[in-house]
């Protein structure tokens, strides 16, 4: 019946429903054929109320005879028929339209019942006109909403489950090893001041590592939260490039990396959150000069396209594989885990620099092909924040 139902656009009556229709109709003809006979018979009482009794039952039966036998008395009855008639089809239409939609109701709950007990897929596949119509398709709007809502907690849950887990192991990792190298110096099990100090470095630097992944962490969440505060401001874009290339120019000549920063214009004003744009850039400098292997250059070009500033980052270090592009930007991604390791990067970096970008109403992107790796930042120059 329900599959039937999903290849029509109209409430299809079932057997049952026509007989009730159709006994609908039946009686309240006959009813109404009552009602107008009574009707008749009181308006001539009415017109004729000084007979007497006898007469009264007399002149009723005349005149029921006149009325459906007697020709020569119909003429003048006529009109007064007609209008009964048009009165008679009225109620008719309508108590049947009545009892029609009813019936729709009765379908309409059907189908919403049968939704509420799990079938979130399922719709009520009719399309009425006037208010029935309306209520359907709020009835459809909202089972798409709540199954929306339903899948969008979903995925917080399981998003949230997996940032455990990988906040989990990647902490687990260092506090092993400064449990466990803070345990020999406890049970002096060391054989020189030398080994002790080898102990201890190693505790500090896992220590630092620790830090530096629960930072980002406190960064990341705070960056993803739409309604995150900015302080907006008025600055160089360019000049604050600079700064950061800066910055960065002895750890990369220690790598024997050249950084390279093209601006056009040579100064570009716009409107944002330096402190957090500072962010985006440390670290896809900082990625490229961790992941970026083989790599001798690191050019970073600013220009002024229409009403929006679009800012290349790129290395010539090995190429990243295409289906790894569009992972980039999740959270703990690593291309390659073993070398994420040995760098000691959080898999954070990146899905810290898009949700800052989003935050500025901007969008980023990587690329990588012809030996270069890219990433590409698109900014507006005003911001709707202001």
């Amino acid at each position: 019946m329900r599959d039937k139902q999903k290849k029509h656009n109209r409430i299809v009556l079932t057997s049952k429903e026509k007989s009730e229709l159709l006994i609908e109709g039946i009686v309240t003809i006959i009813l109404l054929i009552l009602l107008n006979l009574a009707m008749y018979m009181l308006l001539i009482q009415i017109v004729q109320s000084s007979l007497s009794i006898e007469s009264m039952i007399s002149n009723i039966s005349t005149s029921i005879y006149d009325t459906f036998y007697s020709p020569t008395s119909y003429a003048w009855k006529k009109p007064i028929f007609f209008l009964l008639g048009i009165i008679d089809l009225s109620i008719l239409y309508w108590r049947l339209i009545r009892r029609y939609r009813q019936m729709q109701q009765r379908h309409i709950i059907s189908e919403l019942h049968y939704i509420s007990n799990g079938h979130y897929d399922h719709r009520i596949p009719f399309d009425l006109n006037g208010d029935s119509g309306k209520l359907i398709r709020s009835i459809n709007a909202l089972v798409d909403s709540t199954v929306e809502a339903i899948e969008e907690e979903r995925r917080i849950e399981q998003s949230k489950d997996e940032l455990i887990t990988n906040v989990s192991h990647d902490i687990r990792t260092p506090l092993t090893s400064i449990i466990g190298y803070l345990g020999l110096i406890e049970e002096k099990k060391y054989s020189s001041d030398e080994e002790l100090l080898k102990y201890t470095h190693t505790a500090y630097m896992k220590a630092r590592q620790m830090k530096v992944l629960v930072d980002d962490l406190f960064e990341y969440t705070k960056v993803r939260q739409s309604n995150t505060p900015l302080s907006i401001m008025t600055f160089d874009m360019q000049q604050l490039i600079g700064q950061v290339v800066v910055d960065f120019e002895l750890e990369a000549s220690k790598k024997n990396v050249t950084v390279d920063f093209e601006a056009s214009p040579s100064s570009l004003m716009m409107e944002g959150d330096t402190e957090k744009l500072v962010r985006v850039f440390d670290n896809l400098l900082s990625n490229a000069l961790k992941y970026g292997v083989n790599g001798k250059q690191i050019i970073i070009h600013s220009e002024k396209i229409g009403s929006e500033v679009v800012i290349t980052v790129k290395n010539d270090g090995k190429e990243i594989p295409k289906q790894s592009l569009d992972l980039l930007f999740d959270r703990f991604y690593r291309v390659e885990e073993s070398r994420s390791q040995q760098t000691g990067g959080t898999g954070l970096g990146l899905a810290i620099a898009q949700s800052i970008v989003t935050l500025h109403n901007g969008y980023i992107y990587a690329t990588s092909e012809n030996g270069w790796t890219s990433f590409v930042i698109h900014l507006p120059l005003k911001s709707t924040e202001l």
